[in-house]
């Protein structure tokens, strides 16, 4: 009650504050006079006192006013009256003028200056300027000089509500979580108004919602907008419009107003449990499926959005969940159930699973609204397929001796069809496998049997595979790798593990170690290796040496006595046998050749050949081989020498720096031209018969000779070019100063005896006026053409 009485009042009183707004400045700004000073206004003036008095006295101002004010935005008929200057120095005689400067004078303010009443020619706006600054001087109207110092004033503009309230900002967006609380804050707007917020209510705003209750409340001063309702649910509505109201004046009538929208949009929380769209489901799978293959989709709803709504699938229950697992899809939301091992339709035809759905994120705030997760049944139906053979083993190993017979069986892999129907199997061996065919297999039984003889030395396993195929249906095929071991047998004689030579001294001692051999068999026995030695029987009493068994199954052999002579007889022959410890043994006899050779007083052999005995005493075989190198690198020497003084006291005759080809030689002298004959007799070049001189030549003929190419036989009355070319490469060969042999040499010449005669003028006795070209066309068709190009010449000239 109190605030409606509050707001009747100001109702009533509005209208009349305006009116005292408006007649105020008339009132103010009357003329005063000089005893008529306000207080708190500013005067200026003078009183017609001297300077001293005006100095030591406080003198009344002659000119009375505070500051001016005039209304915006008011329009009339007439100029507006914002005030009147005067002084008392003015007696009413007209002889003084008044003179306005300053912001706006002459444009917005216009004065009388007569009676000094300024008036606003102009409508004014206060929010483009609010206040004008001007000066005001009263002067003689005869000779305008000053008769007070001049005075400055302001004129302010009063504001009026002539603008309403704006939301730069707007439309504006916020958000605010589902399921929140009463009174939770949104956001908040702001409005500005450009009205004068000091003067009056102008600028006062008042905020208020006009669409969006009950659902959002504003505070009406500060704007901040909050939730009216508790627990809005995004599920129900996601999205709210909301219109709000920003008023001047305090929000009373009379104000301006302005309004913007706001979109509320509630964000998602985890207040909703998965729920699967039907509580069972039913697949089919066949049973030769791929492991890891989709076997079918379950999928929770879930009302809320994102990571609010992600869930995850586990089998919790069931008798196949040691068979198949489920996945969850981030993308589908949805689970996967996929086969982790082979099914058998034989073994089980069904299968059932419970499955469990639960959210990944779980707000605690809304535990109490129940578990967050859902159940559902799955049944899966095995179907039957056509399955391949199965063998009774995924590999199978085999041993067979490698002496084993041709045909003899090494063992048997079986297989069945898993199927109900039962389709027999054919058996057989995958050659790429078994490349040489050395085993073959019973197609019927799967009995494998050997077909070419085993080598356990060559090659000591065997892997092969093996294909079940089924009559009925040739595509279902299985393979089975089988591995065959080959087992030894004492088929290899022992023999010395290498080429064993022995060497001994003559001057050995008697029961000295010549030599120590060891033995190989190729044969592998369980046991291991035992070797026996002994000396064939006819030599068991050898009377130079013996034998002896080590405990490393090596052999070492020993000198019976010393005294050797390499000149007597140099290379001794020992036969040993080896035999094995295999059942039946075998044995080997091997020859261990023993050289005689001279050695040193610490046992180091020196030399075992008999020629040594015929060098000289005191030199060595090396230290004579040394002496042979060092002559025949003497004499190498000394023929080098020899042939680089050959060639160094004969040098070319042509010099490096002289070398035509590698050198440009520049002359300055220009020839006579044809009339020069003295310069080069051209007749040289052309006839055969020229200078025949013999000149020796001091350069290296080439090696190379080139047999002339044989061609056909010179005719009667032929061209001797042969003949040219033959002595001018007589006359290069043995000229010192023609170029060398690998130079180009060019002649003019083209020989004699031809029937056609020398086409070059140069020689030409007659001009082209006393010859006749007739014969050309008698030459052939090659030189017709040139007949008829002369006849056609010889023509022109007779005409």
């Amino acid at each position: 009650m109190p605030e409606r009485l509050a707001e009747m009042l100001l109702d009533l009183w509005t209208p009349l504050i305006i009116l005292w707004i408006t007649v105020l400045p008339y009132i103010y700004m009357a003329p005063m006079a000089p005893s008529q000073v306000l207080p708190s206004g500013s005067s200026l003036g003078l009183n017609g006192l001297s300077e001293e008095q005006r100095v030591l006295n406080r003198s009344k101002r002659g000119w009375v006013w505070n500051q001016m004010f005039v209304l915006e935005e008011f329009s009339g008929p007439e100029p507006i009256l914002v005030g009147r200057l005067h002084t008392d120095l003015d007696p009413g005689s007209k002889k003084i003028k008044y003179i306005l400067s300053g912001d706006g004078a002459g444009t917005i303010f216009q004065i009388n200056d007569i009676t000094g009443d300024i008036h606003a020619i102009k409508r004014l706006d206060r929010e483009e300027k609010a206040e004008y600054t001007l000066t005001a001087q009263a002067v003689d109207w005869e000779t305008n000089k000053p008769l007070e110092p001049p005075s400055e004033f302001i004129i302010k503009v009063q504001d009026i509500n002539d603008n309403a309230p704006e939301f730069l900002n707007g439309p504006y967006h916020a958000t605010v979580p589902e399921m929140s609380i009463l009174g939770t804050s949104v956001t908040n707007v702001t409005a500005t108004d450009a009205d004068d917020p000091v003067y009056g209510n102008s600028a006062k705003l008042v905020y208020s919602i006009l669409e969006g209750q009950p659902y959002f409340s504003i505070e009406p001063e500060t704007a901040i907008i909050k939730t009216a309702l508790p627990n809005m649910d995004r599920e129900a509505k996601e999205e709210y419009l909301v219109v709000i109201q920003a008023k001047d004046m305090g929000g009373h009538s009379g104000g301006l107003s302005g309004t913007t929208t706001l979109t509320v949009t509630l964000t998602d929380v985890n207040d909703n449990p998965p729920k699967f769209a039907q509580s069972l489901y039913h697949f089919s799978v066949p049973e030769d499926v791929v492991l890891g293959t989709a076997i079918g989709r379950v999928k929770a709803n879930d009302q809320d959005i994102g990571e609010n709504a992600r869930s995850s699938y586990d089998i919790i229950d069931g008798d196949g969940t040691a068979l198949f697992e489920i996945t969850s899809d981030a993308q589908a939301q949805d689970g996967i159930i996929r086969l982790r091992k082979p099914l058998d339709f034989e073994t089980k035809k069904s299968y059932t699973l419970k499955v469990e759905a639960a959210n990944v994120h779980i707000d605690p705030r809304f535990s109490s609204r129940g578990p967050f997760k859902d159940t559902a049944t799955v049944k899966i139906v095995v179907e039957d397929a056509d399955e391949p053979p199965v063998f009774s083993s995924p590999t199978y190993l085999l041993e067979v001796h490698e002496n084993a017979a041709i045909n003899s069986v090494i063992g048997q892999v079986t297989a069945r069809d898993p199927d109900v129907s039962s389709s027999p199997i054919r058996f057989s061996i995958d050659r790429h496998t078994d490349l040489e065919r050395q085993f073959n297999i019973n197609a019927e039984d799967g009995r494998i049997t050997l077909a070419t003889p085993l080598d356990r030395e060559t090659s000591m396993w065997h892997n092969i595979t093996i294909i079940a195929t089924e009559i009925r249906n040739h595509s279902q095929i299985s393979r089975v790798p089988v591995a065959i071991k080959v087992l030894d047998v004492n088929d290899n004689a022992p023999e010395f593990a290498s080429e064993y030579e022995a060497f001994l001294c003559e001057n050995g001692k008697p029961g000295q170690v010549i030599q120590t051999v060891s033995a190989i068999d190729k044969d592998d026995p369980k046991t291991g290796h035992f070797f026996l030695y002994s000396l064939l029987p006819e030599m068991a009493n050898n009377p130079n040496f013996t034998i002896k068994k080590n405990e490393d199954n090596s052999l070492s052999i020993l000198a019976k006595h010393s005294g050797f002579n390499r000149q007597k007889q140099e290379v001794y022959l020992l036969p040993i046998i080896i035999s094995d410890s295999g059942n039946p043994p075998l044995s080997s006899t091997s020859t261990l050749t023993i050289r005689v050779c001279g050695c040193s007083s610490d046992g180091v052999v020196q030399s075992c050949n008999v020629e040594a005995y015929v060098l000289p005493i005191g030199l060595s075989m090396g230290a004579l081989i040394a002496i042979l190198a060092c002559i025949i690198l003497l004499l190498v020497i000394v023929v080098l020498f020899v042939t680089l003084r050959r060639h160094k006291n004969e040098p070319l005759i042509i010099k490096d720096d002289e070398d035509v080809r590698e050198n440009i030689i520049r002359y300055d002298d220009e020839g006579g031209g044809e009339e020069d004959t003295e310069a080069f007799d051209i007749a040289t070049l052309q006839n055969p018969d020229g200078i025949n001189g013999f000149l020796p030549r001091k350069d290296i003929k080439p090696d190379l000779q080139f047999m002339p190419r044989q061609g056909l036989a010179p005719v009667p009355n032929g061209v001797d070019v042969d003949e040219f070319i033959n002595v001018r490469l007589h006359e290069a060969d043995n000229d010192p100063t023609a170029p060398p042999y690998d130079s180009i040499q060019i002649y003019g010449y083209e020989g004699r005896g031809s029937v056609a005669g020398s086409l070059s003028s140069l020689e030409s006795s007659t001009s082209d006026s006393d010859q006749n070209f007739d014969y050309l066309s008698e030459w052939g068709p090659r030189f017709k053409r040139l007949g008829e190009l002369y006849s056609v010449g010889e023509s022109d000239k007779e005409t």
